[in-house]
């Protein structure tokens, strides 16, 4: 009995090892289920939360239907936001590009004219109004401010009645100051699709309305001009090569009929031969005198190029005219320059010109006014001085003002038609131009153009 005590401490030792072991297992255990019921607990209220406000909708529609049609409105509005942002940005893109559309309108250097239908200008820019003279041009009737007879009238009433198409055409406008510009057009018909409401089908076709026209133009005056100057260099080479090979033979044949008309005359004064031959010394004077002129016309004129007042020449040419046709006024007025060129050649140019206008003045016994006026301007990147010499005379036949200017064309029944030609020639061999028209008012207006020095 003594023996076996110890043995059976050692097994409640053990047991209590084992016990210890037990019981720290089952905290842990019971832990975890406290852990995990404490999670299966929230989740449980959290679905019952949801469960209960599903329950709720269920149970009350018109709060289910109320907060559906909130949604689809908040939906809603947000679309209406962004749809007004959007319009936003187009209008502002449409105003940019109108901007720049009316910018480019403004500023192009060639003209535009928009006609509706009914034949009223729609819109104008400011090259259109400069090229035509005229201002405020929107919102009038083109054939009221140009006129039924203007050609480019009648090419708009073309384009809107018959739908033509004018590329690259030229027509004359005269302004309101009675200024003649040339004037380059290029004119379309505007369309526009219609449906025939009479006739339907599938296979109906949008039929094509003109609804306008679109007339671009740009001023040609001054391209007009210089191709008129080069054509009458041309012509004036042409006349002087022809010249050169007749006029020494005709002022050979003309001296040998004066020279036996004068011994015909020497030899009979009294009678009838001599009479006759007296005629024929008449006529070889007079037709010397036309092939003398036309020598120096048609001869390369040697121009002394020096600087001088054109005011001195102006007063000289005044005193002299207003002495030869005692009938006419002459007088001056306005600006005149300092002038490089032949003094002597612009002299008789001037003298020309001046006489011209005070014998049509003073015609038929009327009382002749001659004014020489001068004005500078400048264009084409020069200044230019402009001597007009004008008249109150009958003026120059519309059908003859462009053929004044060629040699030999006179209305004179004493002139030889080489006045003028002489003038011109003068003119381009200085680098001017001289241009003639009728005034407003009555009577003749001749611009003689130098360049200023």
């Amino acid at each position: 009995m003594f023996i076996a005590a110890p043995h059976h401490q050692d097994l409640n030792f053990d047991m209590v090892v084992i016990l210890a072991f037990f019981a720290l297992v089952f905290a842990v255990l019971i832990g975890a289920f406290i852990l995990v019921r404490r999670s299966l607990r929230e989740d449980r209220r959290n679905s019952k939360d949801t469960e209960s406000s599903f329950r709720v909708n269920a149970e009350n529609p018109s709060a289910f239907m109320t907060a559906s049609l909130q949604g689809v409105i908040a939906r809603l509005r947000e679309q209406e936001q962004e749809l007004a942002r959007l319009h936003q940005v187009e209008k502002e893109r449409a105003q940019e590009t109108e901007r720049l559309s009316e910018a480019v309108t403004r500023n192009m250097p060639a003209g535009l004219l928009l006609v509706n239908a009914t034949g009223t200008i729609s819109s104008a820019n400011p090259a259109a109004e400069k090229a035509l003279d005229i201002r405020g041009l929107q919102y009038r009737r083109y054939t009221e401010i140009l006129g039924a007879n203007s050609p480019l009238v009648q090419m708009l009433t073309a384009c809107l009645r018959d739908g033509q198409t004018f590329h690259r055409g030229e027509a004359a406008h005269t302004t309101p100051s009675g200024e003649l510009r040339q004037l380059g057009v290029t004119i379309s018909p505007i369309y526009r699709s219609v449906r025939n409401t009479l006739v339907q089908g599938p296979t109906t076709a949008p039929a094509e309305k003109i609804t306008g026209a679109l007339c671009l133009m740009s001023d040609l005056t001054e391209l007009a001009t210089l191709q008129k100057q080069m054509r009458w260099k041309e012509n004036l080479a042409a006349l002087g090569e022809m010249s050169a090979g007749i006029a020494h033979e005709f002022k050979n044949a003309l001296a040998t009929i004066s020279g036996y008309a004068q011994m015909i005359r020497s030899e009979s004064p009294a009678s009838e031969t001599g009479e006759c031959a007296e005629k024929i010394l008449d006529q070889t004077k007079s037709l010397t005198h036309v092939v003398t002129e036309f020598l120096r016309f048609a001869r390369p004129l040697e121009l002394a190029h020096e600087d001088f007042e054109l005011s001195a020449v102006v007063e000289q040419v005044a005193d002299e005219i207003g002495a030869a046709v005692p009938g006419a006024s002459i007088r001056s007025e306005g600006v005149f320059g300092s002038v490089s060129g032949d003094a002597g050649l612009l002299r008789q140019a001037l003298l020309n010109l001046t006489r011209n206008a005070a014998e049509a003045a003073s015609s038929n016994g009327h009382r002749g006014e001659v004014v020489i006026a001068g004005a500078q301007e400048g264009f084409s990147g020069h200044r230019w001085q402009c001597v007009a010499v004008r008249d109150n005379g009958p003026g120059v036949p519309p059908g003859d003002l462009d053929k004044i200017f060629v040699p030999f064309f006179t209305t004179k029944s004493t002139g030889t038609g080489l006045g003028l030609a002489v003038v011109q020639k003068i003119a381009l061999q200085h680098g001017g131009r001289v241009e003639a028209r009728n005034q407003p008012h009555g009577g003749a207006e001749f611009d003689l153009w130098l360049p200023l020095r």
